[in-house]
């Protein structure tokens, strides 16, 4: 049963008469005290970045067929480039106060940034149930390893129920609750728990590596997954694709990031924060999974890019249920961060009065495992025409709201305005609907998936890699243009107490 005593109600200020309930409840409206430092965002990033996902990801890059030193570089630019977006849509969160899916008010209007996050909330709820499906079967090599006579309940075929076995359907509704419970206890439980799981996972990292060189030997140290076959300009796109690579995979957390922006007590607290937790974390957690994963060759005569599957091979019952353990709670951590906070506080975002961002978050919880995940992610055609669609929006959807913040608003919001439904407020629009957001957003997502879906076209594979930067580009510019000239020009904010 979840604990209750950590719960406390939003810090939020006294609110205005003005603010309509039907777009205000204490968790959407800005909050009085914002309290988090450096270090709390710098923990949110390592527990975005450590986990078997991350693990892999960072591994795939140095199996590339590109010289270790070409893949660090395309490794600093693109987490740079990341370090630099993410600064960019910190900015209103953290100065007004207030989440994600109510900043795209500004731009999509006072109704119209249900939209946006719907979307960025039916992609949260998939990967939730991915992530809490990988974290399950980690557990399951703990299990196996503690207690063998599981074995014959980890097979589908014999003891299987919608395609997971009675161990993994054990395994996956213990995290769920498991999730479910930190969730529930609120953001001070959540932000203690991310300060938890990124360091924990580095001390087993160090102790793997240290292992595994004590095995092999340090000679054994290879920054080369794979051998180069790419030299010269050749190596040039391949360099291109594994930076594109790097943004994509934190385009998720990176479109929400004001959801946990909103509590930094400064900007260039929080900015301090990402240049701790992405360039110097991310490149020193990549170079760790190329060292580990270099020496599973001599030390077990075969490349192991999964974490838990290195963890598995040692010969201490101790250490593989440390190990795994360590990466199972990383993956939840992640899982928490970046696929439960945004759809609480989306869903939220749909009905105040009725979705509280506790209610938001079971909501997503609950379609998670109605999805059935594990069949998800086995099936890579459906990822392919339902994730990689939806996916295509978040680069539209970041441009737009970069766009209206930066180029049309000149870095001012009317803070009142967000919640009132008044025809005469600044984000009222066309009934509460921005269009060129709309047009925009479809525009952008349009040019990002056709890519993706006909990839079997001659350069098309290719365009498809950079689907996030083509659709953020478009509905950039689109957004820019139709909303400062033509009859469907933005109003300007007007100046006022509570404009930031």
């Amino acid at each position: 049963m979840c604990a209750m005593s950590d719960i406390a109600a939003p810090a939020t200020a006294d609110l205005p008469a003005s603010y309509d309930p039907r777009l205000t409840n204490d968790d959407l409206a800005p909050l009085r005290k914002q309290t988090w430092g450096s270090y709390d965002i710098f923990a949110f990033w390592m527990s975005d970045v450590h986990s078997v996902g991350g693990y892999v990801t960072a591994g795939s890059l140095f199996a590339l067929g590109l010289a270790g030193w070409q893949v660090l570089i395309a490794l600093v630019v693109g987490i740079v480039i990341v370090q630099g977006f993410v600064n960019l849509v910190a900015k209103p969160s953290q100065t007004t106060g207030v989440p994600y899916p109510v900043v795209c008010r500004s731009a999509f209007g006072v109704l119209g940034a249900n939209i946006p996050a719907i979307i960025r909330g039916l992609i949260a709820v998939a990967w939730y149930g991915i992530q809490t499906f990988l974290a399950s079967a980690a557990l399951d090599v703990v299990l196996v390893k503690l207690f063998p006579s599981l074995a014959r309940f980890a097979v589908v075929a014999d003891h299987g129920f919608l395609g997971l076995s009675t161990l993994g359907w054990g395994s996956f509704l213990l995290l769920w609750v498991v999730q479910a419970c930190v969730f529930w206890r609120g953001m001070e439980s959540i932000r203690r728990f991310i300060e938890f799981c990124g360091p924990a996972v580095y001390v087993v990292m160090f102790l793997l590596t240290g292992y595994l060189i004590h095995k092999a030997g340090f000679g054994a140290v290879d920054l080369n997954l794979s051998a180069v076959t790419h030299t010269g300009w050749s190596a040039v796109p391949v360099m291109l694709g594994a930076i594109a690579l790097v943004v994509s995979y934190f385009s998720g957390p990176m479109l929400n990031f004001g959801d946990f922006a909103r509590y930094g007590r400064s900007y260039a607290a929080v900015k301090r924060g990402n240049l701790l937790g992405l360039p110097v974390n991310f490149l020193l957690f990549s170079l760790l999974v190329v060292i580990t994963a270099s020496l599973t060759v001599p030390v077990y005569g075969k490349l192991i890019t999964d974490p838990v599957q290195t963890v598995a091979k040692i010969d201490s019952t101790f250490a593989i249920v440390l190990g795994a353990l360590t990466f199972t709670l990383a993956t939840v951590g992640i899982n928490i961060v970046a696929n439960f906070i945004s759809p609480a506080f989306d869903f939220s975002h749909v009905d105040p009065q009725r979705i509280s961002w506790r209610a938001g978050g079971m909501i997503a919880a609950v379609g998670s495992l109605l999805i059935t995940p594990w069949n998800l992610y086995n099936n890579p055609e459906v990822i392919h025409y339902t994730l990689e669609v939806l996916g295509a929006f978040i680069g539209p959807l970041f441009g737009v709201l970069i766009s209206d913040y930066y180029l049309v608003r000149q870095q001012r919001i009317v803070v009142d305005d967000l919640f009132t439904r008044s025809e005469s407020g600044t984000y009222w629009y066309r009934g509460g609907f921005n269009p060129v957001a709309i047009v925009a957003t479809v525009a952008g997502a349009a040019f990002a998936v056709f890519p993706v879906l006909a990839d079997q076209l001659r350069g098309m594979y290719t365009a498809a890699q950079y689907s996030w930067f083509i659709g953020c580009a478009v509905a950039l510019v689109t957004y820019l243009v139709l909303s400062t000239r033509g009859p469907l020009a933005a109003p300007k904010a007007v100046e006022g107490s509570s404009a930031v």
